[in-house]
C-alpha cells in the first residue's frame, strides 16, 4: 500500500459522517508505518477500544471503513481464526467486527461484521512480521503471493458487503 497522510485517511470513510471521520484518532504514527508490508491499513483506536478502522486501495480509490465490536463481556468470540488472512491466535486475538453499511442502509442501522484479527495487522502476520506465542500460520502450499491475494479477496468482498446498496 502507498502512504497515506491524515486528510486522505479521512475522506475515504464511507460509512460515517464527515465530523465523525474528522473527530476518529488516526494512528499516531501514520508516517512512519511499514507502508511496503501493509495492504491495508488497519487499527484501533486506543481510547475507545471498541471502535477499529480500515482504509484499502480499490480501483475506485480509497474507501475507509469504521467498525465496531460489541463489549467482550457480552459476546464471546465463536473462532480464534481471522476470516481475512486465515491465521490462527490463542486468547482474545480474533475479534468479531461489525460495519455500519454506506449510505441509507447503514442509516438505518443495518451492518455487517466478520471476525478479524483483533489488531487489524493481518499484513504483518501474513508476511511473518508479526508474532507471539498465542499467533500461529498454517503450513500452507501457497505462495507468499497467493496468501495475500487471498487476504485481499476476502477483505474485498467484506468491503463489497459494506458498499452494498439496498
Amino acid at each position: 500500500m502507498r502512504a497515506l497522510d491524515d486528510n486522505e485517511v479521512r475522506e475515504s470513510f464511507v460509512n460515517c459522517t464527515k465530523g465523525e471521520a474528522r473527530r476518529l484518532s488516526l494512528p499516531r504514527n501514520l508516517s512512519e508505518l511499514p507502508w511496503d508490508d501493509l495492504d491495508f491499513l488497519g487499527w484501533r483506536d486506543p481510547g475507545a477500544p471498541d471502535r477499529g478502522y480500515l482504509v484499502v486501495e480499490r480501483g475506485d480509490g480509497l474507501v475507509g471503513i469504521t467498525l465496531r465490536s460489541p463489549n467482550v463481556r457480552r459476546s464471546l468470540t465463536k473462532t480464534n481464526v481471522c476470516s481475512l488472512c486465515i491465521t490462527i491466535h490463542g486468547g482474545s486475538g480474533v475479534a468479531l467486527l461489525s460495519a455500519r453499511l454506506a449510505g441509507p442502509a447503514g442509516r438505518e442501522g443495518n451492518t455487517v461484521g466478520t471476525y478479524i484479527c483483533a489488531d487489524l495487522a493481518c499484513s504483518l502476520y501474513v508476511r511473518g512480521k508479526r508474532r507471539s506465542a498465542s499467533v500461529s500460520r498454517p503450513e500452507e502450499s501457497l505462495s507468499l503471493e497467493e496468501q495475500i491475494a487471498r487476504t485481499m479477496t476476502n477483505l474485498d468482498a467484506f468491503v463489497a458487503q459494506v458498499l452494498k446498496k439496498t
